[in-house]
């Protein structure tokens, strides 16, 4: 009987480290698929300031830019498998794991920052995000509000559809983007992200999609001479933790996690509506890069959203999911 007692005792301790686990000091690592000046670095610099404060300095993280931690698709992977803590993404990059999250890449279905906020703030937004943990084993926690992605490229002024003729341009391995610009007539050169300056260096592509924001923290000013200012993807960029780590904490480190969060999100609506004009500006006085507006950005979107919307409304959970982001963005349905 004092043996078994003995046994009990012992299984009853380890039950306890394993429970108070959760409350141990850690530090994590966050993937970062942007350099330092980037939006994603931004969110997560906040973050980082807000979980310290929120936990008395318990927990912290550390940011690792420039895909130092592998592709921004590879850091899913990682961070469904437990071996990768959190990592921030191009949302393009998270939809292959999670396909409903494609409905914000589907081209011109944001007109403005306002309509991506209504989004990020809504229960649309909510759904995704469950949606995500579902499918992926991954949990958003943040949105990092990067910018419309705007064409780069070292060739020529692109101020009309038609001079995208002949411009080889990247895109990543995101279906939707691959789609919309075949839709214009161009043929894209699907590449991961960790490849994209050295091809525009070499000359492999001619031009690539990114925000304004990405194209000065990337240094694409000393690869890239014209910038053409696109506004078919307003690019939201999640800030993943892997589901297992989740919910490994305990419900105030929970809470933390979830609060910090919100007040990066926050923080980067803010950081980008201070900070784009002053980058523009830097790419034009400091590369001397050319920005061109499209006279005929109408065609560009007529074009994008027959031929790519009705493709990928299953995908995306059905028509009716379209309608729904639609209406709370005070659109027409379609």
């Amino acid at each position: 009987m004092k043996h078994k007692n003995k046994i009990v005792k012992v299984l009853s301790l380890t039950a306890g480290m394993v429970f108070s686990a959760s409350s141990i000091a850690a530090s994590w690592n966050i993937a970062v698929g942007d350099g330092g000046g980037s939006a994603q670095e931004a969110l997560g610099l906040k973050f980082i300031e807000t979980l310290q404060e929120k936990t008395g300095g318990k927990h912290t993280a550390k940011l690792f830019l420039n895909g130092q931690l592998g592709s921004e698709q590879d850091t899913v992977n990682d961070a469904a498998l437990g071996t990768l803590d959190f990592s921030i993404l191009a949302s393009n990059n998270l939809a292959p794991f999670s396909p409903t999250l494609g409905v914000l890449s589907l081209p011109y279905i944001f007109e403005n920052l306002e309509q991506a906020q209504q989004t990020v703030e809504g229960p649309i937004a909510k759904e995704l995000i469950q949606n995500t943990i579902r499918d992926s084993g991954v949990r958003i926690v943040g949105w990092t509000y990067s910018g419309f992605r705007v064409l780069s490229n070292s060739k020529k002024p692109i101020q009309k559809l038609a001079d995208l003729d002949g411009v080889i341009v990247r895109v990543p391995k995101n279906e939707i983007m691959i789609d919309t610009y075949k839709s214009w007539g161009n043929n894209p050169t699907p590449m991961a992200w960790s490849e994209t300056f050295t091809a525009l260096q070499q000359g492999v592509v001619d031009g690539q999609d990114t925000p304004y924001t990405t194209i000065y923290a990337m240094k694409f000013g000393e690869v890239q001479k014209y910038i053409t200012d696109l506004h078919y993807l307003f690019l939201l960029e999640p800030l993943i933790i892997s589901e297992s780590l989740y919910q490994d904490q305990n419900a105030d480190t929970q809470k933390a996690i979830n609060e910090s969060g919100l007040a990066a999100t926050a923080y980067s609506l803010q950081w980008l509506k201070d900070q784009e004009a002053t980058i523009k500006d830097e790419l034009v006085n400091k590369y001397q890069m050319q920005i061109d507006t499209l006279a005929d950005e109408a065609e560009w979107a007529k074009k994008a959203q027959m031929a790519v919307w009705p493709k990928y409304y299953e995908s995306v959970g059905g028509k009716d999911k379209v309608n729904a982001l639609l209406r709370s963005l005070g659109r027409d349905e379609i």
